[in-house]
């Protein structure tokens, strides 16, 4: 009989159970939620509403950090665990609440860090919008990761510029806009860095945006000239519908396929 940690570890991670994928899209919803309060902040609010989305903010933020730890806790190797990417970007999404009694302003950029919390839901993603082939999964998580990129980015140069820069970053669609179109290289010159970090972090915009997205889309490339080779070999287990010319077995579940199948071509 499984222990409570091997169960804990079961549903964080589990989307096919009925309570797994509920505990799955609560988490996900959080994080929406989450980031929608951050954008809302950017743009001048009633101090009754802007206490409210404070308060909402922290229990989010208290609820993410229970979750990052009994993560931690359920682990099979904590050490493996605490090193891993998405346990990386959890972290940081929690820090202002570990660190916030140290009173550092600095500490506030890193909630907008949260958001890339949604790359490890991405077969969560899958699931909700029936997305069945490898084309759909690759340019979901191409999407997710870019969108991800460019919310965490146009937070950061916000938190960073908008004190000193109240005319170029009045809210978080500036930012964003500014973000846009400095990772695509587009660079139309009405919104400018003032401060040296503002100009850093644009720096590192431009060289994410020549290195990142071309590389995202050889890969979708890759994928489309590998899928012309496929065929119609539907897998009556999970519904996968091309796969290799020679398989035998479903490459998503290894259930056995039909031997019959027709060329895609």
């Amino acid at each position: 009989m499984p222990s409570l940690r091997e169960k804990t570890a079961f549903y964080l991670e589990d989307i096919e159970t009925s309570l797994g994928l509920a505990i799955n899209l609560i988490v996900l919803g959080l994080i929406l939620l989450s980031s929608g309060i951050f954008v809302a902040q950017t743009y001048p609010l009633p101090p009754q509403l802007a206490n409210s989305f404070h308060i909402l903010d922290l229990i989010i933020l208290v609820i993410f950090t229970i979750e990052y730890f009994l993560r931690f806790w359920s682990a099979e190797n904590r050490r493996k665990f605490f090193f891993s990417i998405f346990s990386m970007i959890d972290l940081i999404a929690i820090l202002p609440l570990l660190l916030g009694a140290m009173d550092f302003r600095f500490f506030r950029v890193f909630r907008w860090f949260r958001i890339l919390r949604i790359i490890r839901f991405w077969r969560l993603e899958t699931k909700l919008f029936g997305i069945k082939t490898q084309d759909g999964i690759i340019f979901a998580r191409i999407f997710l990761t870019l969108f991800s990129l460019i919310f965490v980015y146009a937070g950061l140069i916000y938190q960073v510029e908008h004190q000193i820069n109240t005319q170029g970053l009045k809210n978080f669609f500036d930012a964003f806009y500014f973000v846009v179109v400095t990772m695509t290289t587009v660079g139309y010159g009405d919104v400018t860095p003032l401060s040296e970090a503002g100009r850093a972090m644009t720096l590192l915009m431009i060289l994410t945006g020549v290195l990142f997205i071309p590389w995202q889309l050889s890969e979708l490339i890759k994928q489309v000239l590998k899928t012309v080779n496929l065929v119609e070999k539907e897998c009556f287990n999970c519904g996968l519908s091309r796969h290799d010319p020679d398989a035998k077995f479903c490459k998503r579940c290894g259930a056995i396929l039909p031997e019959n199948s027709l060329s895609s071509n």
